[in-house]
């Protein structure tokens, strides 16, 4: 029996049998899970073994956060840090916070997964409940995914897509589509990391043929449709036809990396096993998906990674808290303080990711210069615990080589802000992507730069 993962033994259990009760004395297996808990013992690389280049991972948490203990009073260069962010302490050279900025055309509530990468409108489409658009994340792969085996990675507390409005990923195609999100570090490993033996490339190279001879069909049947429909039908069937051709075109990179060996990473020191949805696992999950961003980056695996820390309306806190709950404070100060300390919590793993890439030499700097960090939610709960998508809490870290300056609160009026989109845009620029917009923005968030 793995200890790190056992339901304790209650000391009341006695053997029983002939009419006779004997009680067990104290037993390992009796003492709580907690004093089983061990820290991730995971130390980085010296240096980075990947050439240096542009990355971005998008780290997000559900419910919000205590705005209150979160945003500094003061603003500018060398700000104050906030009772929250003072967990961040030894890293204030290298981040930054953004304060008033939000998605003008986002719901709010809990939906906030859902857009926070895009900026999207759920209901702006007549006739229909949910319609969303590509994310940041998925526009910068569309870049620079043919460098790497995996275009990007898309991680959460819950593996698949969820659904509409309570999403489990933050990852969406052209056409709004969710792509399915990973949960179990073991998993993510072997895909990551495991050599594919001879059955395995026989089944992977018959499953891309298979696919491919699916998608000549649809294409077929698609232009002999294509010659009787109307104007308006033949711009929806367009936008279809495109979803397909971006399908084929991630079949082919697919085949193209089938013989290329993956990188060799140890296991050791990395606590694979790990669950998100057990409050005891919760640092540990956290950790070890980050030590596989780290390894992901730093073996140039893939350079685009978004990562839901807890899908909203749900999720643990760090310590095993009700976070959704505590989000619905109402501004009780007692759930404000135990909100709080959700928010350092996480913070708390920030930091440590944050120490793995300051900690790592690439080109003669630290590897978190070449990598952009964006962290943050898609709501607000707000001093009374409202969910706006109004002064969300944001901070964008690393990207140094790149330009990002740091070590400054730049603060907007919730009220009249420039979108929360020219953040993403300026991190896709930076990224490669040459765009002018994306989705809502005006411009790029030249505050940063």
């Amino acid at each position: 029996m793995n200890p790190l993962f056992h339901t304790p033994l209650s000391r009341r259990t006695a053997l029983r049998g002939m009419g006779v009760t004997l009680a067990l004395p104290l037993l390992e297996a009796m003492l709580p899970r907690t004093l089983h808990a061990a820290p991730s013992t995971y130390r980085p690389l010296a240096k980075s073994g990947a050439k240096p280049v542009p990355r971005a991972i998008f780290c997000y948490v559900s419910n919000g956060v205590n705005i209150l203990d979160w945003v500094p009073e003061e603003k500018g260069k060398g700000y104050k840090l906030s009772p929250t962010l003072e967990t961040l302490k030894e890293h204030r050279e290298q981040f930054s916070i953004l304060s008033g900025l939000g998605h003008p055309h986002c719901l709010g509530g809990h939906s906030g997964g859902d857009t926070w990468l895009t900026g999207a409108n759920l209901q702006a489409v007549p006739g229909k409940d949910y319609t969303n658009t590509i994310s940041v994340d998925q526009l910068i792969a569309e870049k620079v995914g043919m460098n790497t085996r995996f275009p990007s990675i898309e991680i959460g507390d819950e593996s698949g897509t969820g659904t509409a409005m309570h999403s489990h990923t933050l990852a969406f195609d052209r056409n709004g589509t969710p792509l399915p999100a990973e949960n179990s570090p073991q998993r993510l490993f072997e895909r990551l990391f495991v050599p594919d033996g001879a059955d395995s490339r026989d089944a992977t190279l018959k499953r891309y043929a298979e696919k491919r001879s699916i998608l000549d069909d649809v294409l077929g049947e698609a232009r002999a449709l294509e010659k009787k429909l109307g104007k308006e039908d033949k711009g929806k069937l367009g936008e279809y036809l495109a979803a397909v051709r971006e399908t084929e075109l991630r079949v082919q990179r697919q085949e193209a990396w089938v013989d290329v060996p993956k990188p060799v990473i140890d296991s050791a020191g990395l606590q694979l096993n790990s669950k998100p949805g057990d409050a005891h696992d919760r640092p540990m999950w956290l950790d070890v998906m980050l030590e596989l961003s780290y390894l992901a980056f730093v073996t140039d695996t893939t350079r685009v990674i978004s990562f839901e820390w807890a899908r909203e309306a749900g999720g643990y806190g760090v310590g095993g808290e009700n976070h959704h709950e505590l989000s619905h404070h109402g501004g009780d100060p007692e759930t404000l303080k135990k909100l709080a300390v959700v928010d350092r919590g996480y913070l708390e793993r920030l930091a440590r990711f944050m120490e793995l890439l300051k900690s790592t030499d690439e080109g003669g700097i630290p590897m978190l210069d070449h990598t952009m960090l964006v962290y943050g939610s898609g709501m607000n709960s707000g001093p009374g615990g409202d969910h706006s998508p109004k002064n969300l809490p944001l901070l964008v870290a690393g990207g140094g080589a790149y330009g990002l300056k740091h070590n400054q609160h730049i603060a907007h009026d919730p009220d009249k802000h420039p979108p929360l989109s020219n953040v993403l845009l300026t991190v896709a620029q930076k990224m490669g992507v040459e765009t002018e917009s994306f989705s809502d923005s005006s411009g790029e968030f030249s505050e940063l730069l």
